[in-house]
C-alpha cells in the first residue's frame, strides 16, 4: 500500500538541490507527484508530495535528513488531504498595488474573517513601468465556504483595497 508524504525544503540556493530530491525518491521506488518550489533571496525554498510504499516511508525518510549533511533542510509529513477534502466555490484573487508593509495581512485578515482558505498564495515585487517606484503583486487561489457568499467578499476586499491603495480582483475560478 502507498502512502503520500508532504515534503518541505529549505536550503541555500546551489545546482543540485532538486536532483538530491529526486535520486532519493527515485531511490527508494517513490513517485514524485506534484510540487512547487522557487528561489526566494539566496534560498531555495520547495514543497512537494511524494507517494512510496509503507516498507520505504522509514529509509525515504531517513535518506532525506541526510541531506542535511549537504545544508538542506527537510521536513516529512503524511499527507492527510484524502481525510479532509476542501469544498466550496473555487475563486482566484488578483492584487496590483504600490508595495508597502501589510498588504498581504490585510487581504489575508479579509479572507480569513468569510472562512477562505488559500490554496496557493504566489506574490512579487517588481519595479514599476513609469516611476520605477516597488510595485506589489499577488493571485491566490482560493476555496469560499459552500455557504458564502462571493460578492460579500469581493465588497469587502473593494473596501480594503481604498485603504490599502491597491487593485484587487475575485473572480470565480474555473478550475
Amino acid at each position: 500500500m502507498s502512502v503520500e508524504l508532504v515534503v518541505t525544503v529549505l536550503s541555500r540556493d546551489h545546482p543540485g538541490v532538486v536532483e538530491s530530491l529526486a535520486d532519493i525518491v527515485a531511490a527508494h521506488s517513490g513517485n514524485w507527484i506534484d510540487s512547487s518550489m522557487a528561489r526566494l533571496g539566496g534560498e531555495f525554498a520547495g514543497i512537494l508530495r511524494v507517494s512510496v510504499t509503507n516498507e520505504k516511508i522509514e529509509e525515504l525518510v531517513s535518506a532525506l535528513a541526510g541531506l542535511s549533511e549537504k545544508g538542506i533542510e527537510i521536513a516529512v509529513h503524511r499527507d492527510r488531504a484524502a481525510a479532509t477534502p476542501q469544498s466550496g466555490h473555487r475563486a482566484r484573487l488578483s492584487l496590483t498595488g504600490l508595495d508597502h508593509p501589510g498588504i498581504v495581512l490585510d487581504v489575508t485578515r479579509t479572507l480569513s474573517g468569510f472562512g477562505v482558505n488559500i490554496e496557493e498564495l504566489r506574490t512579487e515585487v517588481f519595479a514599476g513601468s513609469m516611476g520605477g517606484e516597488a510595485m506589489f503583486s499577488a493571485t491566490a487561489d482560493v476555496v469560499l465556504p459552500e455557504k458564502t457568499n462571493m460578492d460579500d467578499v469581493r465588497d469587502r476586499l473593494e473596501q480594503i483595497a481604498h485603504d490599502i491603495m491597491v487593485e484587487i480582483d475575485l473572480e470565480e475560478s474555473t478550475e
